[in-house]
């Protein structure tokens, strides 16, 4: 006998009827196909993923033409895919699926990690155009830097929060607060540590 608890997201229902439904024996000449929103959310993963290759090319174009340097870039596109830790991390403790709408908040991340990015990097260089030597100019850019990026995603994070109750948009709210949670800090620390690489700055005392 199948039973469902309608509680539980639509993704982990689906998961335990298919085996099931697909071990029914068929007359000759007829098979099972899935539809409904299993067809739909399959048609929509194979139209994103086709066009993301195209859309990360022009991101990193466009990042490029905002520094006009190509190391800048580099450091900020090594920094997003760390957000999977977070995101996997989340997913994991409130034992939800990566479907469709986890695809949709991960791929929404990347947006937000650039922007922080973005933010610390250009401001690591300006305090370099301003005359002070580049150790001390990415500590004090990331000293500064570290209440606006905060306070930006924590408010992101709590914006997310009425959706946990959501059947539908719960996988997605966790991925982007987990993803999100963990990658701010990680930013903190991995873009000064990269720049400081990418720039071969020393920090021992001469």
């Amino acid at each position: 006998m199948l039973t469902l608890d309608l509680t539980k997201p639509l993704a982990k229902a689906f998961a335990r009827m298919k085996p099931q439904i697909e071990a029914i024996s068929l007359p000759d000449g007829y098979k099972l196909e899935w539809g409904g929103e299993y067809e739909s959310s399959k048609d929509a993963q194979k139209a994103l993923g086709s066009g993301l290759p195209a859309g990360f090319l022009a991101m990193f174009l466009i990042s490029v033409l905002l520094f006009g340097r190509v190391r800048q870039p580099l450091i900020i596109w090594l920094i997003v895919p760390m957000a999977a830790v977070g995101v996997v991390s989340g997913l994991l403790a409130t034992d939800m699926p990566f479907g469709f709408m986890s695809l949709l908040g991960f791929l929404s991340l990347f947006g937000m990690l650039i922007k922080n990015a973005i933010v610390l990097i250009e401001e690591i260089d300006l305090q370099i155009q301003e005359g002070l030597e580049a150790k001390v100019a990415i500590i004090t850019a990331s000293a500064s830097r570290l209440r606006p990026v905060a306070l930006a995603a924590i408010t992101t994070i709590l914006g997310m929060a009425p959706l946990l109750s959501d059947a539908f948009f719960a996988d997605m709210s966790v991925t982007i607060m987990g993803g999100l949670a963990f990658a701010t800090i990680l930013t903190m620390i991995a873009v000064p540590v990269f720049y400081s690489i990418f720039y071969k700055v020393s920090y021992r005392a001469k």
